[in-house]
């Protein structure tokens, strides 16, 4: 097909989202690697998806961006300057990169600010009310091209959704498809309506005095009437709303119950069972990149590991150790943390030299958040978390086994985990997040334990199963949409936290006694033979999303 021919028929999508694995600096979370991997999955389905984003004062420098000109708005009853970049796509012709600035996006090379407890998102809300200005301004003036559809992610776009509903000036918009793409019910972005520097009314004081009681009831938080809430605004006022895996799209219709441990709609369970009844509610699973060579059929480094080539070893500590070393020219002190794993890993070194290191790997990566920690640090009557029992039970079947763990978070987490890190020698806690490090830990590992309390979709477990590593995952959302039980991996289930934690322990007694044997090579060998493409969910989103027949 001929570059013009090419140009005729391709639709376009403007993707609005906080975060773009495609740029250097601009990843967090999930998201970010839908954002980066989508495009090419929908390129060859004729859809060119531009992406649009805050520039956080370096991305539009750091991509060498074209200037398409400034923005005014008005925000906080005042105008308000902002610049609109254009770069190219790194892969894909014709795929634009739109990025935003402003001061305010600035927060010194970061991309969302940790609220204080009593004002929780107050920064990045304010920051995201005005990138979502921005792109109604850009749209509205033609200073980027209309899209043939809107695509909204996640909370930081529900100020997108209210102006291209409510806002007069903006109101050209409503003729754009525009769906919403929800990657973490959990996370909403409330603020309060009114009577806050960082609300409603403060950043759009005029439009908010023109909002009846039908409109403000579209935009408010069921929980807390006198707050208003970004994602649900975004579910309401959207015409079609995509939840990242056909479970977690089913789970978010039943209300949270903590009690039984089930994390559900988190208050919007009404709104999404309406877009249900209206046909407006769709499923559909992430998928993840598979690189296009074959394997050598060379002994694994697990393989090697478990065998007992304990100098297979090395390269992990090596990561490891360039990891926390790079963490640490960035600070003039030496974490406590830092300095255990430190500790840590010297010993291994020095095991693996008498070929006496760790020969059965379980391994963990991810935010050290209560949605993926609850079970793990959930303590019995006894006062003794889940983890330490796993450890406990490492120990009994392979005293040489190690658990390694690589994540932030929440502080409370991390000092469980450093603390237990101290009193148990198979506790290996590296406090942060490399990609080199978690390749190598996906890699290695026998078996990667993820016991999400829920999850929307999950990369984690399908990158361990792509390296051939089997999963242990709680049976939820896309956990239980990519782990087959006994056959790629392995699923437990409770309805509560006390019995997910049971549930946990008793799935990993009985795997434990099956690694190494002749049985579990076949569990390695099917998972990392199972594919999640994300060809298969671009042609789900054309049909199911963007409503456009099958390329």
């Amino acid at each position: 097909m001929s570059k013009p021919q090419q140009e005729k028929v391709m639709k376009r999508v403007l993707m609005v989202a906080a975060e773009n694995g495609a740029l250097k600096g601009a990843k967090v979370g999930g998201m970010a690697d839908v954002i980066r991997d989508l495009p090419g999955a929908l390129y060859s389905q004729g859809v060119c998806s531009d992406v649009i984003m805050p520039s956080y004062g370096f991305l539009h420098r750091q991509q060498v961006a074209e200037s398409l000109g400034e923005l005014v708005v008005d925000f906080y009853g005042q105008p308000h300057w902002l610049s609109l970049y254009r770069a190219a796509h790194p892969s894909l012709p014709e795929v634009n990169l739109y990025l935003i600035d402003h001061p305010l996006f600035d927060q010194g090379g970061k991309i969302y600010t940790p609220g204080a407890s009593e004002r929780p998102f107050a920064e990045d809300a304010n920051k995201f009310a005005l990138f979502c200005l921005g792109v109604a301004k850009a749209l509205a003036s033609g200073l980027m091209p209309r899209p043939d559809h809107l695509h909204l992610h996640d909370w930081h776009c529900g100020v997108l959704a209210l102006l291209r509903a409510f806002a007069p000036e903006y109101g050209a918009l409503k003729a754009i498809p525009c769906v919403l793409s929800i990657h973490n019910l959990a996370i909403q972005g409330t603020r309060p309506l009114s009577q806050e520097h960082s609300s409603l009314q403060a950043w759009l004081p005029g439009l908010f005095a023109t909002l009846d009681d039908d409109e403000l009831a579209k935009v408010t938080d069921p929980r807390y009437p006198q707050c208003f809430n970004p994602l649900r605004a975004a579910i309401v006022l959207s015409d079609r709303v995509h939840l990242v895996s056909p479970s977690y799209a089913q789970e978010v219709l039943r209300p949270s119950a903590p009690e039984l441990g089930f994390v559900g709609g988190e208050g919007l369970e009404a709104d999404l069972q309406l877009k249900q009844q209206a046909g407006a509610l769709h499923g559909i699973l992430n998928g993840c990149e598979y690189p296009s060579h074959k394997g050598s059929g060379q002994l694994s480094k697990r393989q090697a590991l478990f065998r007992g080539s304990t100098d297979k070893l090395t390269p992990l500590i090596d990561s490891a150790e360039q990891a926390i070393g790079g963490w640490l020219c960035q600070t003039p002190w030496v974490r406590s943390v830092d300095q255990q794993a430190l500790m840590t890993l010297a010993r291994l070194r020095r095991q693996s030299e008498f070929q006496d290191a760790p020969r059965l790997l379980l391994t963990s990566v991810g935010r050290l958040t209560d949605q993926k920690m609850a079970i793990l640090c959930y303590r019995d009557e006894q006062g003794v978390s889940t983890l330490e029992h796993l450890l406990k039970m490492l120990a009994e079947h392979a005293p040489s086994g190690l658990m390694a763990i690589l994540g932030s978070g929440e502080d409370a987490i991390e000092t469980q985990l450093m603390q237990l890190a101290g009193r148990y020698h198979n506790l290996l806690f590296i406090n942060g997040f490399d990609l080199p490090l978690s390749d190598a830990l996906y890699e290695c590992g026998n078996l990667f334990i993820m016991p999400s309390s829920f999850e929307p979709c999950g990369i984690s477990q399908m990158l361990a199963m792509r390296a051939g590593q089997p999963c242990m995952v709680h049976g939820v959302g896309g956990l239980k949409d990519t782990v087959s039980h006994g056959e790629d991996g392995f699923v437990f289930y409770g309805d509560s936290l006390a019995e997910q934690s049971a549930a946990l322990l008793q799935t990993l007694a009985q795997t434990l006694p099956l690694i190494g044997k002749e049985e579990w090579q076949q569990v390695c060998d099917n998972a990392s033979h199972k594919r999640f493409s994300w060809e298969a969910s671009a042609k789900a989103y054309c049909q199911q999303l963007y409503k456009l027949s099958a390329h």
